[in-house]
């Protein structure tokens, strides 16, 4: 898996040693070089890129003004002289913010995060399950299901677009799916916790539906939750 990368600093030196950085990294590729943010404006709209190396302070416009602007942006690696804007950038949901000087071992081990999270992304992408409904085995993507309900010998699977009706129990298709996303939290209800929006008392908020928490399950999803122990979308 190649991940293809653009450097966007207006100081050629900062950009020399990233890219000396990248050229060490096997599973790095640089697709482009900018001095500015609106240089790299124009590259996102014209190829694909996986992950910028970004600079804050340039001129014309900051590197946080192009993210602020930017919708469904690639991953982000912020490089910057300034610790100031650090907390700044992970309002924008950056996954890492390096300060210069940067050291080898601390830009090696920003982009082993993103390789990791583009690997479960991808794996999240291509995981899917077969379901015999409405006398059709249908494909389901395991990211696009919202929740699962059970109804006696039969569960709902209600997905981001449609709603299968299953001849299965909810322990045997829940005994089947990634613990890590999906999780119990009603002898009812198996929840995919990627999709959750909010916890509001004893319910969870997924997309427009609330599905209600039992005090036996609650404290494990607050544990889960609050330890960030769940796998996050990138």
């Amino acid at each position: 898996m190649k991940i293809k990368s653009v450097i966007t600093d207006d100081e050629p030196m900062a950009r020399k040693g990233l890219r000396g950085y990248i050229e060490r990294i096997d599973f790095l590729t640089l697709v482009g070089e900018c001095e500015d943010a609106i240089q790299l404006n124009t590259i996102l709209r014209t190829q694909r890129v996986d992950l910028i190396f970004l600079d804050i302070e340039m001129p014309e416009m900051t590197g946080l003004e192009l993210l602020s602007n930017l919708i469904d942006p690639p991953k982000v690696i912020i490089v910057s002289a300034y610790e100031r804007y650090a907390l700044k950038g992970y309002e924008f949901d950056v996954v890492d913010y390096l300060l210069k000087p940067v050291s080898f071992d601390r830009f090696l081990k920003a982009v082993n995060r993103v390789h990791e999270l583009s690997r479960t992304e991808q794996k999240e992408n291509n995981d899917y399950i077969f379901v015999k409904s409405d006398k059709l085995l249908k494909k389901i993507l395991l990211k696009d299901i919202l929740f699962i309900e059970s109804m006696e010998n039969y569960v709902i699977i209600q997905t981001v677009s449609s709603k299968e009706v299953v001849y299965t129990t909810l322990k045997q298709l829940y005994e089947s799916l990634p613990q890590a996303v999906f999780q119990q939290i009603h002898r009812s209800y198996v929840v995919n916790m990627n999709q959750v929006d909010a916890i509001d008392g004893n319910q969870l908020s997924v997309n427009s539906y609330k599905i209600p928490i039992t005090r036996s399950f609650r404290d494990k999803i607050y544990k889960l939750i609050l330890s960030n122990h769940l796998i996050t979308r990138g």
